[in-house]
């Protein structure tokens, strides 16, 4: 008897939007699309939430009028992927995604601590292929904010894309969002 190949069947934003409406999944169970596969999200601990809080503050002192930003709700990425990432800064006041979540995030921030090689490798190539101009990740394990910049094609990424910057900032250092280059946020307030 030979080895069969398993094969997956993969869903589009368009289908799993639907899943959600018919109820299907159970209340309070924590998926996302990723790449047309569904993906349980990671169980938050006390560090990651605080995490969560901080970066929102920060972000909300930098986005005022004219921006969203939000944790964890959806981002239509693409027609296969739409995570809940924990932060996202988007052009656009929240009446505007009245019809559809929200998509060309201008800032996507992931808090990782046992999702770190997800966060870096999967989800950091399909924000990339997504043109995400701009990716960080607190790194809670490390204790730094991971800045990811210039999303450029790279084949031997799951999604194809990566980032062609990523600068790794400690503590004791200031970060600029790109798309508010006037504002200068410590990482210490960023990290629990």
């Amino acid at each position: 008897m030979g080895e069969s190949a398993i094969r997956a069947r993969r869903w589009s934003r368009v289908e799993y939007e639907r899943l959600i409406e018919q109820g299907v999944f159970r209340p309070g169970e924590r998926l996302e699309l990723l790449a047309g596969q569904l993906v349980v999200r990671e169980p938050q601990g006390t560090p990651h939430a605080t995490a969560i809080r901080l970066v929102t503050r920060a972000l909300l002192a930098v986005f005022r009028q004219g921006w969203s930003v939000d944790m964890q709700l959806p981002v239509a990425l693409d027609e296969e992927s739409e995570p809940e990432p924990d932060v996202v800064v988007t052009a656009g006041e929240p009446r505007e995604f009245l019809a559809s979540h929200p998509h060309h995030p201008v800032l996507v921030v992931e808090v990782a601590e046992t999702s770190l090689a997800l966060d870096r490798v999967e989800k950091g190539s399909l924000y990339a292929r997504a043109q995400v101009p701009e990716y960080w990740i607190v790194n809670l394990n490390g204790r730094v904010l991971e800045v990811y910049r210039e999303p450029q094609p790279n084949a031997s990424t799951p999604s194809g894309w990566a980032y062609r910057s990523c600068q790794n900032l400690t503590a004791v250092e200031h970060v600029t969002p790109s798309a508010a280059p006037g504002a200068r946020i410590a990482v210490a307030d960023l990290l629990p």
